[in-house]
């Protein structure tokens, strides 16, 4: 029998042995009797929405998501879902309690920061509530304590795409030129050149980077969660392993700035590093060259 579930929401089981179907039936019922869940008689159809979502996400869910997705979820239902329609009663909570619910959260929602942002959250925000919402709700409905989903049919908000923004030749070469004086122009020209993500920027080690390929190895990310130390975790891939690439120019600039560091021999390009075991079987397609800005703000 199921007796609970690890970290990775796994289940964790438990057997008995026994010589006949009496004694096996006897050693069962003290098994269920001493794994028995206090939790199992709290959940009733009429519990409040409030119950359920704090329920489902601490026994259900929260197991199953990484730090960052589990401090998103957590505002959204105790910050919004659980104070606006979380006294409702699970069996009682209709479509319109959700729809008013998701209008209240794009015209009025915010709850920081509203002189910059405005009083309504956005189009993404509104739809990962419902997604969560439905998550939840869909549970409820495959224990059987409602008969349909009340959020299957709530109309939201388009999810429209952003204009990307891009800096312009000047814009970058003010940036760098403040990342220069700051003490911080090789982490951020690598960024630019790149198009790493910062977390996996700040997640780099001398070991990651292949000299005569002039590549890159992404493997960590580091991540900061409130009111939690920092957190270093396997990189998000799109597919397998990651590599990006780099310029001459920047490599040049990366040896120089290694051979800085404490306790860091300068390695010279084309030469393998003897401390860097990665090999990489292809060339990039293309390599970002920003050689115009590093001239421009050295």
């Amino acid at each position: 029998m199921v007796v609970g579930y690890n970290e990775a929401g796994a289940p964790k089981t438990k057997n008995v042995l026994a010589k006949s179907k009496k004694e096996c039936l006897s050693k069962l019922k003290g098994l269920m009797e001493q794994y028995h869940d206090p939790i199992s008689e709290r959940i009733q159809p009429s519990m409040t929405f409030g119950a359920w979502l704090d329920l489902w996400y601490q026994n259900d869910s929260r197991p199953k998501l990484r730090k960052t997705t589990q401090q998103h979820y957590e505002n959204l239902i105790y910050h919004h879902l659980i104070p606006s329609v979380g006294d409702i009663p699970l069996d009682q909570l209709t479509l319109g309690d959700l729809q008013q619910f998701f209008k209240r959260m794009k015209d009025c929602g915010r709850l920081t920061h509203t002189e910059q942002r405005g009083a309504g959250l956005s189009d993404r925000t509104v739809r990962s509530c419902h997604a969560v919402c439905q998550m939840a709700l869909d549970k409820a409905v495959e224990e059987r304590l409602i008969y349909r989903n009340p959020a299957v049919g709530c109309k939201l908000p388009s999810l429209k795409s952003k204009e990307m923004k891009v800096l312009t030749q000047q814009e970058i070469q003010r940036f760098l030129i403040q990342a220069k004086a700051e003490g911080m122009y090789e982490l951020f020209l690598l960024d630019l050149t790149t198009g790493m993500r910062r977390g996996e920027c700040c997640g780099l080690q001398w070991g990651d980077i292949n000299w005569q390929e002039r590549s890159i190895h992404i493997q960590r990310n580091v991540v900061k969660v409130t009111g939690e130390e920092i957190i270093v975790k396997d990189a998000k891939l799109l597919a397998g392993d990651w590599y990006v690439y780099f310029s001459l120019e920047t490599g040049s600039l990366l040896q120089e700035f290694s051979g800085n560091v404490p306790g860091r021999r300068r390695c010279s390009m084309g030469a393998e590093d003897p401390r860097n075991q990665t090999r990489f079987p292809q060339r990039p397609r293309s390599t970002v060259h920003l050689s115009s800005v590093q001239t421009a703000a050295s």
